[in-house]
């Protein structure tokens, strides 16, 4: 969708090549989730380094050498941390280089010490694999996306966190329910690729086509009165429903519209 819009929008611009526009794309989706699980989990293991930085005072308090630091050890983090497929993505997509990220993981950090959730955690006897995963859920769903600081920032280094916003973090959440299940070097399938691709080019190639199939139902409407992406997502409804076999994909429609 994102991709027939752009081309839809081009303003004289020549895409020779959609789907290498799609990948691309596809790719920069990657990268962003790629940094909003690095910011994650490295505020998830900042007591630790908080805890060195406030004992290295010339004159620590009594407070700075009993940081707690029972969060960097928390079991469901460190399953992420030391998958394969994790530490692959970080050396290939290097969200560390990102101008700002430590002063937004601190920052991020700090608020996360003030909260009720993260002091009740703390005091936790023992680790239970519920509370170890709802903490480092906290931190995305009520640190991170409600920050207007850190959406800022991201809105900075990532052109399509507008998009992207909605889907990252419903990807996110699904990546935390069962982590370990997940490749990050292939977010995408083989399979959803292929599709993906025949249904750009499909919608593209047959457009004059479903356009006259849809402009007669559009009761009390000229076509060139309904919104932009309105029009792509019901040329893609129509393209799929008629030329693919494989409808698996129509209940995004249906629930659309």
């Amino acid at each position: 969708m994102q991709t027939l819009y752009t081309l839809s929008t081009a303003d004289g611009q020549n895409f020779s090549e959609p789907v290498k526009l799609l990948k691309k794309q596809v790719d920069t989706s990657k990268q962003l989730f790629i940094y909003l699980l690095y910011i994650l989990t490295e505020v998830a293991r900042y007591s630790e380094k908080d805890a060195v930085k406030r004992a290295s005072k010339n004159l620590p308090s009594q407070q700075d050498l009993n940081v707690n630091t029972k969060l960097s050890g928390n079991e469901f983090l460190w399953k992420i941390l030391e998958s394969n497929s994790f530490k692959k993505a970080i050396e290939d997509e290097k969200p560390n280089l990102i101008e700002d990220a430590s002063v937004q993981i601190r920052k991020i950090y700090n608020q996360l010490t003030q909260t009720e959730e993260y002091k009740k955690y703390i005091q936790l006897q023992g680790r239970d694999k519920k509370s170890e995963k709802e903490i480092v859920v906290f931190i995305f769903t009520n640190l991170m996306l409600p920050s207007e600081d850190f959406t800022s920032h991201v809105e900075e280094h990532f052109t399509n966190w507008d998009d992207d916003a909605e889907m990252m973090s419903q990807l996110m959440l699904n990546y935390l329910q069962k982590p370990q299940s997940y490749n990050l070097q292939e977010m995408v399938s083989q399979e959803k690729w292929d599709f993906a691709k025949s249904l750009l080019q499909t919608t593209r190639d047959k457009r004059e086509y479903v356009l006259e199939l849809i402009k007669p139902k559009l009761k009390n409407w000229d076509a060139e009165r309904i919104a932009v992406l309105d029009m792509i997502l019901m040329e893609m409804g129509v393209c799929e429903l008629l030329f693919f076999r494989n409808h698996s994909h129509q209940g995004y429609y249906q629930r659309i519209y």
